[in-house]
């Protein structure tokens, strides 16, 4: 029998060293008592980043005020451990004994009475500790280390030499300034068993209905049911889970839609491995969802150019939504309420898609149900983003060979989703105009190593979703009027600031995944956070708008007014009232040339930092900004009514 106990309900701490102190814990000498560490032991928890743990304790301010994020820093030079006892009873009860961590940030070791028991370097996958072998004891010391970690990798880089797979945004965004998260994201779990048990399990859908594969030592009964009626149940021999089992479901479901297309229907899926006397030794539950999505060439594309019709059900949909990046840097402290609130509103705007954009992490578990629940379809990207200086990925064949785990390990922790719509190898990843590799302008080719690769997993594990090398794709990565009619612009990016409507009545784009404009926040958030005054003056020369250089727009006010703004409130309502202005402009020419365009993604949704201007629709508190009011009326309006 199988027993698995969220370690969340266990006694936390955490402790921080100077590098290398923790060494005394897999048993070396360090001539020093093994109590010298540099921040003494505090109450924590699991999941918890590092950073709210001493900021609850006091130890650092909050990084959200003024440049006070600043004083956070000296938190990524140092060794954080986080501790906890296992009982004896809870490990005795099997022979095999692991400690299973969805989400680790990012690097370092776990220890158990004083025994080394694996190394983890990775922010992106799911990772497995066995402890089968450790001597045990009354009480047993666990220990989760952090080690370092790296020491840039912000959005001016070089994507060609990222290496280190860690959420890239945390360095620092446009919209984000640095605050590097460490520790623990995702569950932490005990897992103790006889051995027998399911392993490997995951599902995703064809024609006929769900598709089963795992490993099991004896036959699996499976259930799908609709509350308390089953709709669907059958028995699984090894064999068959180990290739793929296929339960067809056909018109015993009623199927899922999208957001405003029809109802979110789901059912629970249930696999039970029988232990020797009858007993259940494991299960393994999902809530799945049915639907059927083709894809079909825009009206008037060019030959050979990407589909952008999205058919779910069999009926075109326009999509419309926004870009998703993560609700704070410290990701780990992000609430079930938190993702419940901005989706809840997200979907109140009429919103049908998500873009989890690829400078972030895998989005948690939370946000896929709720995303099922709403209705928003998911298109989640891989860990890839342009940086500016260099926007290729990888060619290392080592590094392609480390990306490989991540790939597989996104798709089988969130395949299941009905919501799940598409995969995407990253964000922005491009070369030059004249066909080099550094610049940008050009989106990378599919034929590159490293899509190859991802497009070869998505194939072999998730082959009736479409996966998409990077956005934007096509010939050109943003559109420029001077190449409107030429059959150019396919996905495009952009622009990100207010356009003449002469650009949107010549706009001849199948798709655009990107497209926005900047708004300042909210009155009571500015002044909040930083003050009735600090703002001023409205220009670089103040460093706080000089942090988010990319919005800045003092002269923009004083082209339109003739003069400075007189205060932060005059300034808040025009830039506000500037950006719902561009937003209704946009996004009511691309949804009334449907079917000739498939849909539009707004860069960006949410503020995850109280930036003074930033291109998000929902603000640092999840609250809408006239853009979203703007968003919402053309959202809610079929294409033939605008």
């Amino acid at each position: 029998m199988k027993t698995s106990r969220d370690l969340a309900t266990a006694s936390w701490t955490l402790t921080g060293y100077a590098p290398d102190a923790w060494r005394f814990l897999e048993g070396i000498d360090l001539g020093a008592p093994n109590f010298c560490s540099e921040i003494a032991p505090m109450p924590a928890r699991v999941p918890a980043s590092v950073q709210q743990l001493l900021l609850e304790h006091g130890l650092i301010p909050d990084w959200n005020h003024g440049m006070d994020s600043r004083a956070a820093e000296w938190v990524e030079n140092r060794i954080w451990i986080f501790s906890t006892t296992l009982p004896r009873a809870w490990l005795e009860a099997g022979k095999v004994r692991r400690l299973r961590c969805a989400g680790l940030d990012h690097a370092g070791w776990v220890c158990c009475n004083g025994r080394l028991v694996g190394r983890f370097a990775n922010g992106f996958t799911e990772h497995t500790f066995d402890l089968s072998a450790v001597p045990l004891a009354d009480q047993n010391a666990l220990q989760i280390v952090f080690d370092l970690p790296p020491r840039w990798l912000g959005q001016f880089n070089f994507t060609s030499r990222i290496k280190d797979w860690k959420a890239r945004f945390n360095y620092t965004w446009d919209w984000q300034p640095r605050l590097v998260q460490i520790g623990i994201w995702d569950r932490v779990t005990l897992e103790v068993t006889d051995g027998r048990e399911l392993a490997g399990m995951r599902c995703t859908y064809d024609a006929g209905g769900l598709v089963l594969f795992g490993k099991a030592p004896d036959k699996v009964e499976v259930r799908l049911e609709d509350g308390d009626r089953c709709i669907v149940s059958g028995v699984v021999e090894p064999a068959a889970l180990a290739g793929g089992a296929t339960f067809l479901v056909g018109t015993k479901a009623e199927p899922w839609w999208p957001n405003g297309a029809g109802a979110q229907k789901t059912y629970r899926l249930t696999c039970r491995l029988a232990g020797p006397d009858g007993e259940t030794a494991d299960t393994w539950t999902r809530t799945v969802g049915f639907k059927d999505v083709t894809w079909r060439a825009c009206e008037g594309a060019p030959a050979g150019a990407d589909p952008w019709i999205c058919v779910v059900n069999g009926r075109p949909l326009f999509l419309q939504g926004v870009n998703w990046t993560p609700i704070r840097p410290n990701y780990a402290d992000v609430t079930a309420a938190d993702y419940e609130q901005r989706i809840r509103e997200y979907a109140a705007m009429g919103c049908n898609v998500f873009r989890v954009w690829g400078g972030a992490f895998l989005e948690t578990e939370t946000f896929y149900d709720l995303c099922d629940h709403y209705g928003i379809l998911v298109w989640q990207e891989f860990p890839f983003s342009s940086s500016g200086i260099d926007n290729w990925p990888p060619e290392d064949p080592a590094v392609i060979a480390e990306a490989r785990p991540i790939v597989r390990d996104y798709i089988a922790r969130r395949q299941h989703h009905a919501a799940l719509l598409c995969w995407c190898g990253g964000n922005e990843l491009q070369g030059a105009m004249d066909g080099g590799k550094f610049g940008s302008g050009v989106p990378t080719p599919a034929t590159h190593p490293m899509l190859q690769m991802m497009a070869g997993e998505t194939a072999a594990l998730d082959p009736t979703r479409r996966f998409l090398h990077t956005s934007p794709t096509g010939p050109r990565a943003q559109a420029v009027e001077k190449e409107f009619g030429q059959g150019l612009h396919w996905d495009v990016h952009g622009p990100w600031w207010p356009v003449p409507q002469s650009y949107w009545e010549g706009d001849d784009s199948l798709f655009r995944s990107e497209v926005g404009t900047g708004g300042a926040s909210p009155l009571d958030i500015l002044e909040r956070y930083y003050g009735p005054t600090a703002l001023l003056p409205f220009d670089e020369s103040n460093p706080l708008w000089r942090r988010f250089g990319f919005w800045i727009q003092g002269e923009a006010f004083v082209k339109d007014h003739g003069r400075p703004a007189r205060d932060l409130a005059e300034f808040v309502a025009w830039s506000q009232q500037l950006q719902a202005r561009s937003l209704d402009m946009a996004a009511r020419a691309i949804k009334r040339r449907f079917p000739r365009n498939g849909g539009m993604i707004v860069w960006m949704g949410h503020d995850p930092f109280p930036c003074p201007i930033n291109t998000a629709v929902l603000d640092f508190l999840g609250r809408p900004k006239p853009g979203a009011e703007a968003l919402k009326r053309i959202f809610l309006t079929p294409p033939d009514k605008l």
